[in-house]
């Protein structure tokens, strides 16, 4: 049975299979607005999606509804879709996937994407997500990551990202990665954490960070100055709704001083230890006086 609808075949074949999901593992949207940017600048093509009615349980992931201006309903089920753009200029060639953590069948799901990326003669998978983590906004976005391939690796390490020590519960991704195994293709993770204090998305500083580790790494000739400067546009808006609050603002300051202390540290962060860190900064915002917050 094909979970894959093929809507135009690609023009050419493509080495890399870049692919992202949204939800836990793309905080702040980080990873998924880097690969559309990566999409829309570089002229992707939609070529494919995966029928979602197989792999979720529609009253956990809800699909939701939009009226159009004649008052038409339509509902959006979870998006999988595949695109690709053809090099130019000396850049390569690339497949990209932007999904939605299935709630089912995560093996029958992994396989139908690897299998796509067969088809079509992908050689490496380059998954990128986001994660909150205990971090300040004040420093450089810190990267995590590792792959199957020695030069990879390397190549990861020069570019400043720390290989991943991390155990314990895992996402889809992981199933990824041991379907690519038992097919032979190459694999390679690149995490970028984000403060967990910041709410807002997308989260522009990890995403151009992000964006530029694929620039990098896929030899993409790809002019990043539009979110470079939604990037910066967004580090000033940070850096101002610090300020004006003086509880947040020593929050941040005892984070530089912890992240500064672990800045050998090559694991992802133990979930229980980041929320006990944020709730004990929620329940001391919430002991604030009123007239604090009236400032």
């Amino acid at each position: 049975m094909s979970y894959v609808t093929i809507f135009q075949q690609p023009e050419v074949k493509t080495e890399y299979l870049v692919m992202a999901f949204g939800g836990w593992a793309d905080a702040g949207e980080s990873a998924t607005a880097a690969i559309k940017y990566l999409q829309r600048n570089l002229d992707a093509k939609k070529f494919a999606e995966i029928d979602p009615e197989e792999f979720y349980d529609f009253s956990h992931t809800r699909p939701y509804t939009t009226r159009n201006r004649d008052g038409h309903r339509r509902i959006h089920w979870p998006s999988n879709k595949f695109s690709y753009w053809a090099g130019v200029n000396g850049s390569r060639s690339a497949m990209t996937f932007v999904g939605v953590e299935p709630g089912l069948r995560w093996r029958t799901y992994s396989k139908a994407i690897v299998d796509l990326a067969l088809e079509h003669g992908v050689k490496t998978v380059l998954h990128i997500g986001a994660l909150l983590d205990s971090v300040p906004h004040t420093r450089d976005v810190k990267l995590t990551g590792g792959s199957t391939n020695g030069g990879l690796q390397e190549t990861l390490e020069a570019l400043g990202v720390r290989s991943s020590n991390y155990q314990g519960p895992t996402g889809i991704s992981s199933a990824v990665l041991e379907a690519c195994n038992k097919q032979g293709l190459e694999y390679m993770s690149l995490w970028g954490h984000t403060p967990h204090y910041l709410q807002a998305a997308p989260n522009y500083r990890v995403g151009y960070t992000l964006a530029r580790k694929l620039a990098t790494l896929l030899d993409l000739s790809l002019d990043m100055s539009e979110l470079h400067t939604a990037a910066e546009t967004f580090d000033e808006q940070v850096v101002a709704a610090v300020a004006k609050d003086d509880q947040l603002s020593s929050y941040v300051e005892k984070l530089e001083g912890q992240y500064d202390e672990s800045a050998t540290d090559t694991g992802i962060p133990d979930p229980a230890d980041m929320l006990q860190d944020l709730e004990q900064f929620l329940r001391s915002e919430q002991r604030r006086r009123p007239e604090d917050h009236a400032s």
